[in-house]
């Protein structure tokens, strides 16, 4: 633990140049006591470091001193590359491995370039969940995580269907969609998806499980989300179209079914009006959706929701006469 510890801190000075023993102290979550004993242990160690003394001293090392105890390890070097997601790393349990990775990198750099990490910090930012919604961590994400990072088979209880089942699964990996996470898992030979808020317990067992070398984790979800959207997609509405209506419809409904529907459309009519055959999730969704359009659609089919949208309009009608 303590050379954990003192290689740490000299990361810290390689990167920063100089430090105050409260500043370090924060950092490695020690006393200021602590780090001037670690500095005079490093010090007679051979490694150069030294305090200055008054109101801008601190701690630091012999310029031109470099370390090599910068070498990433697995695990870090996998962090490294979700270091764009701060709130996912956290909620996994890699906040550290992650910070320390950053460190080791940022020690590796040239003096001129160390800065690099946190000027790119301040330009770009990733806020994963949606708006409006309180995200949950799910109190097992971090037991998930770890099995999918160690490729442990896990036995899991999860919540299906208002009953509890148990089972086998080989964690292949985590998604984190609108701030929803789902484990997408292998079960026999079966691919499936499970969101990670209805698992009850998670066990991690036995020797890791050989991952199938083709599997692709983004192509699969990309996949397996269009199959999604496509399968809520049970019912149709006939619609006739303004331009501005053919223009807007994407933005108020499913955008690739909207696309899709005005390609298979035919040709304008005399007032250059287009008929298309719109896949919806149900006659109260289109309801809502296409209403939005006003007077750039008009609902041909099925009649009881043509004949809901005439009741809308002649409310409206009577609100603005």
């Amino acid at each position: 633990m303590r050379a954990a510890r003192l290689i740490h801190l000299v990361l810290l000075l390689q990167s920063r140049g100089s430090m105050t023993g409260t500043e370090l102290a924060r950092e490695l979550e020690v006393s200021e006591r602590t780090v001037a004993r670690d500095a005079a242990a490093l010090s007679e160690a051979g490694v150069p470091v030294y305090a200055e003394r008054g109101r801008a001293g601190g701690y630091r090392l012999v310029d031109g001193y470099r370390t090599r105890l910068t070498g990433l390890g697995r695990t870090e070097a996998e962090a490294l590359f979700l270091s764009g997601v701060p709130q996912a790393l956290r909620e996994m349990g890699l906040a550290d491995v992650a910070s320390a990775a950053r460190l080791k990198v940022t020690a590796a750099l040239l003096p001129d370039l160390r800065d690099a990490p946190s000027s790119a910090a301040r330009r770009f930012h990733l806020d994963a969940p949606g708006w409006f919604n309180e995200p949950r961590t799910p109190e097992l994400l971090p037991a998930l995580a770890r099995a999918v990072w160690d490729d442990r088979c896990v036995s899991a209880s999860y919540r299906s269907g208002g009953r509890e089942v148990v089972r086998d699964l080989e964690p292949y990996g985590l998604v984190l969609k609108a701030g929803v996470w789902y484990l997408v898992a292998r079960r026999a030979v079966q691919w499936r998806v499970y969101r990670v808020d209805r698992f009850t317990a998670v066990t991690a067992y036995g020797e890791p499980f050989v991952r199938d070398p083709d599997f692709d984790l983004p192509e699969f979800w990309a996949q397996r989300a269009e199959e999604f959207n496509r399968s809520l997609l049970r019912e149709r509405v006939v619609v006739r179209l303004t331009a501005e209506g053919a223009r807007l419809l994407p933005y108020v409904t499913d955008r690739a079914a909207a696309r899709e529907a005005l390609a298979e459309a035919g040709d304008p009519d005399g007032r250059g009006r287009v008929t298309v055959a719109l896949p919806v999730e149900s006659e109260e969704v289109a309801f809502s959706q296409l209403l939005g359009l006003g007077p750039e659609a008009e609902v041909l089919e099925p009649a009881g929701l043509r004949e809901r949208f005439a009741r809308a309009a002649d409310r409206m009608r009577e609100n603005y006469r």
